[in-house]
């Protein structure tokens, strides 16, 4: 079993000895644990304080490329290493790296795919009232796109399995703790939580400008993945919403005309109702295609997913021979071998038809 723990940094020289130096040395069930630096384009001497601290694994960008790219090339390096886990943490020692064992210990025992530390964010106290409202708010509107009951989706302390990280795919370029949810939960992926008391904090965030740039980058990436994952119910209540208000001035007009006799002044409704029967139409059309797109999203993601069980196969999984160096045929020897024979079966064809 081995685990890499990978930690994007964006000049964190001066908090980073304090995340390396509290990862714990061993874990039970573990036989190898790695450390992953991931270098997200550091000005300062991010890079020399974790060699220093005996780092041997980093994934550099030469500019900053943001929390989602980190976390993709982070486990893209972890996967390619032979890593059964991949716990992901930050640079800013605001979890507390003492409880990876927690975190791990599910994924050992195979009761989970991804755990998610619960930071337990009503009880922050650098946490303003209206940002804990509004984690609480962003988590309930994550479960209810994922079909999950996660108290803290915002959380990027976790850890995730192998075969997990295989099936995720991570498009957003903002972060990935909301969308690797929802395709969790779509997948139909096993999801725990493990409550952890944060540390003091250190320093601002560099994710965001202010609570409502995160607000809004967060509501993006949870519509655009909702989308992905459930286009029908979207364009299904937006037809059915247009049919309805198409249908409101229709009935009036048959109930007047019907009634009275007479229709006059009533052209103004006839547009309307016209106007929101095109937009139900191209909203039920809008269904249809997004609903072939999604079909077409599946067998790609399934091919994908074989491309990367290929890519990141390890020596002793299943159908894999690992080669002695003896045993490895020379090719050009036997390509030689197969030519002769060729012309030695011809040699022999030629004279038997002279004779």
């Amino acid at each position: 079993m081995k685990v890499f723990i990978q930690i994007p940094c964006l000049n964190e020289e001066e908090t980073l000895p304090l995340v390396l130096s509290s990862i714990p040395e061993r874990i039970d069930g573990v036989d190898e644990l790695e450390i992953l630096v991931i270098d997200d384009g550091s000005t300062d001497a991010t890079l020399e304080v974790a060699r220093a601290h005996g780092v041997t694994h980093f994934v550099h960008h030469t500019r900053n490329m943001g929390l989602a790219r980190s976390f993709r090339d982070g486990v893209s390096y972890a996967l390619e290493h032979g890593a059964d886990i991949v716990v992901n943490t930050d640079g800013d020692n605001q979890y507390p790296q003492e409880r990876i064992p927690d975190l791990v210990a599910p994924v050992i025992a195979g009761t989970a795919d991804i755990v998610i530390a619960d930071r337990q964010t009503s009880t922050i106290v650098h946490f303003s009232p209206f940002k804990k409202l509004m984690q609480r708010v962003g988590s309930a509107v994550v479960n209810a796109a994922a079909d999950t009951e996660l108290p803290d989706a915002a959380s990027g302390f976790r850890a995730y399995s192998r075969d997990a990280l295989l099936r995720l795919n991570v498009v957003t370029e903002f972060s990935y703790c909301m969308e690797t949810i929802i395709q969790a939960g779509h997948k139909r992926l096993r999801i725990a939580s493990v409550p952890v008391e944060t540390n003091p904090k250190t320093r601002e965030s560099r994710l965001f400008r202010n609570i409502f740039h995160h607000m809004a980058k967060s509501a993006s990436a949870i519509i655009r993945s909702y989308l992905m994952f459930k286009p029908t119910v979207v364009f299904t209540t937006m037809t059915a919403f247009f049919a309805l208000l198409a249908g409101i001035p229709f009935v009036r007009f048959l109930a007047v005309w019907i009634g009275q006799g007479e229709t006059g002044g009533m052209v103004q409704s006839l547009i309307f109702g016209s106007i929101m029967s095109v937009a139900a139409l191209l909203s039920l059309a809008l269904g249809v295609l997004s609903d072939l797109q999604r079909t077409n999203r599946v067998l790609l993601e399934e091919q994908l997913e074989r491309i990367k069980e290929i890519q990141y196969r390890r020596p002793g999984d299943l159908g894999v021979r690992v080669w002695d160096e003896r045993e490895i045929p020379d090719l050009a020897t036997e390509r030689r071998a197969r030519q002769a024979q060729r012309r030695t079966d011809a040699d022999g064809s030629g004279r038997t038809a002279q004779s």
